[in-house]
């Protein structure tokens, strides 16, 4: 943590020795951050994220024409039902290169009050997963961000509706589900249709990790298995947000360069979602969301 007056948050040294922090934002520093943020985006304008959200609680029934059909409905139930408890976010040039604030590597870790253990439904075996990695769900409720609030910021923060942008993250239908909640404060679409033409609005430029891995030699799993087949670094803890989007980050950035002979090579696959739209046509088993492991 950080000492008095100094920025909260989980440090940890990379590869090359430099001291990174993991900035936890919390409801009195959002605006603060955000103010940092919008500073960076120009020169750093490709972000990995990652969400923590209470699981997957209810299942579709009924006759479904397609996966696809059967996954997205899947999708809009939970996240019409659960509340974001963590987001994080990594920037980064193509290079992979981090920014930097008081001498250190920059994380960001978002922490959101509304989701209440006594009140709302969730999995049990992923809150328990959240409470092992270090998430303090008291601390969230008592200093966490709104939502709304949290919604108001991003859509003037230049990383949405930015064609500059692009957007790194792995098996990502759930987390972009609930930022699109978010950014337009209503329930998720009725079709898959209309939640792609929002998702591509407000995202224009996204790599999905899992769908790329397809046409990468024997490379398959989950986020942890192949950032150590790619021999990446993880700072922090797994099912944290910051950590997670970090981890996300550096292994799309080794993957682009090994697979894709850089991330230009790889924007071929841009702006498909794995096991949803184009992707979700063949198979029953994609749409879920990954763990990570």
């Amino acid at each position: 943590m950080g000492g008095p007056g100094g920025p909260e948050g989980l440090t940890g040294v990379t590869a090359t020795g430099e001291t990174l922090r993991v900035r936890e934002v919390w409801n009195d520093n959002l605006e603060a951050e955000f103010q940092l943020i919008r500073n960076i985006v120009e020169q750093y304008p490709l972000v990995a994220m990652d969400t923590e959200f209470p699981g997957v609680v209810a299942r579709p029934v009924g006759n479904f024409k397609s996966s696809r059909e059967y996954h997205y409905k899947a999708l809009k139930m939970n996240v019409d039902m659960l509340k974001l408890i963590q987001l994080g976010l990594t920037f980064t040039d193509a290079q992979g290169n981090l920014p930097r604030w008081g001498g250190e590597l920059c994380v960001w870790q978002f922490n959101f009050k509304g989701f209440r253990l006594a009140d709302d439904v969730y999995a049990q075996d992923s809150i328990e997963l959240l409470k092992q990695s270090g998430i303090d769900f008291q601390q969230n409720e008592q200093r966490g961000i709104d939502v709304m609030r949290f919604g108001e910021l991003l859509m003037t923060s230049g990383i949405v509706l930015n064609e500059d942008m692009r957007w790194i993250t792995f098996h990502s239908g759930y987390d972009f589900g609930y930022l699109l909640k978010i950014l337009t404060c209503q329930p998720l679409p009725a079709s898959e249709a209309e939640f792609f033409e929002l998702l591509n609005l407000y995202f224009p430029n996204i790599f999905d990790i899992k769908y790329l891995m397809k046409f990468c030699d024997n490379l398959h799993g989950g986020l942890n298995r192949l950032a150590e087949m790619l021999e990446v670094q993880r700072i922090g803890p797994q099912h944290q947000a910051g950590s997670d989007s970090l981890l996300t980050s550096f292994t799309f950035i080794k993957l682009a360069n090994k697979f894709f002979q850089g991330v230009e090579g790889a924007s071929r696959h841009c702006g498909i979602l794995y096991g949803l739209g184009v992707d979700g046509n063949n198979d029953w088993n994609k749409g879920g969301q990954d763990n990570g492991a």
